[in-house]
């Protein structure tokens, strides 16, 4: 099934899109850092597949979409109301979140604020907010693995560094981290490489740690009637497996898949595990025809 790209109007702004398939039942993916609508590359034929109407916006601030300028244009309501808008404009009548490291940190909080109903949420290597702060709080070997969400709070450096030699700092951070090397061939890593390097980009990507931590953390957590799937590649050198436990008092219907050897940029590493994954845990809620 084909992937298209075209511009969308939400939110007073505009994004990028790449999708899948058609109608009003949509299946919203979205990408983390550094990453983005590129990266769900393998996942938007096989949602389509199931029923959906698949969508990968560029989240504001990376790639085609727009690239507001204050660092406050990044705070956690902005990027929650940004996923409401992209519903809204695509005219969803059911709503999936998938959702990826930073944008699975937008996608729980989605959910936890009941932003708007949502039939399934999918979540990528990131912890439930709650589990992270009471995690981060007593590991010290999260804190270690975490050292680079206070070096983001830094003024320019982060970006003098990362964007050094065309961004060559983003591309070896996905050949770095990835157990199978081969998943990130010269052509992706150039994608991620030259996203990095248009003006202000990175700032904007930064922008989203500046604005948010440590208070995104203390998000109310209500227990989630969401049903959630997390599916979560055992390798990731920033996560450790301790945050994938402790769920039943936070969300009642969660089921939990991990992937031994994969780093945490599961959905591009290990595609045909995740989408089998996928395919298994939406067969029953397939939209209707």
């Amino acid at each position: 099934m084909a992937i298209t790209t075209r511009s969308i109007a939400a939110n007073g702004l505009e994004f990028a899109i790449d999708e899948c398939g058609d109608g009003p039942d949509i299946a919203l993916c979205l990408h983390g850092f550094p990453e983005s609508r590129f990266s769900w590359r393998h996942q938007l034929p096989v949602l389509a597949g199931l029923g959906w109407h698949a969508v990968a916006p560029d989240l504001r601030g990376y790639g085609d979409s727009s690239r507001p300028l204050r660092q406050s244009d990044y705070h956690i309501d902005h990027l929650v109301a940004d996923a409401a808008a992209l519903f809204d404009a695509l005219g969803a009548r059911r709503r999936l979140l998938v959702a990826h490291d930073w944008g699975a940190i937008i996608a729980w909080i989605f959910a936890l604020r009941d932003t708007r109903q949502l039939d399934g949420l999918v979540i990528l290597n990131v912890p439930h907010p709650r589990v992270f702060r009471d995690v981060l709080r007593a590991s010290w070997a999260q804190k270690r693995k975490s050292w680079y969400v206070a070096f983001f709070q830094l003024p320019w450096l982060p970006e003098a560094l990362l964007g050094a030699r065309h961004a060559e700092a983003i591309g070896k951070a996905f050949t770095g981290m990835a157990i199978d090397k081969a998943a990130f061939p010269p052509a992706v890593i150039d994608h991620y490489r030259a996203n990095a390097s248009r003006p202000g980009a990175l700032t904007a990507m930064i922008n989203y740690y500046r604005a948010n931590f440590p208070d995104i953390l203390d998000e109310p957590a209500p227990r989630l009637a969401v049903p959630t799937l997390m599916l979560w590649g055992e390798a990731d050198s920033a996560l450790g497996l301790e945050l994938t436990h402790g769920y039943a008092p936070l969300v009642s219907d969660f089921t939990l898949r991990r992937f031994p050897n994969v780093s945490h940029w599961v959905q591009q590493e290990a595609p045909d595990a995740v989408n089998a994954a996928l395919e298994e845990w939406l067969a029953p809620r397939r939209p209707p025809a």
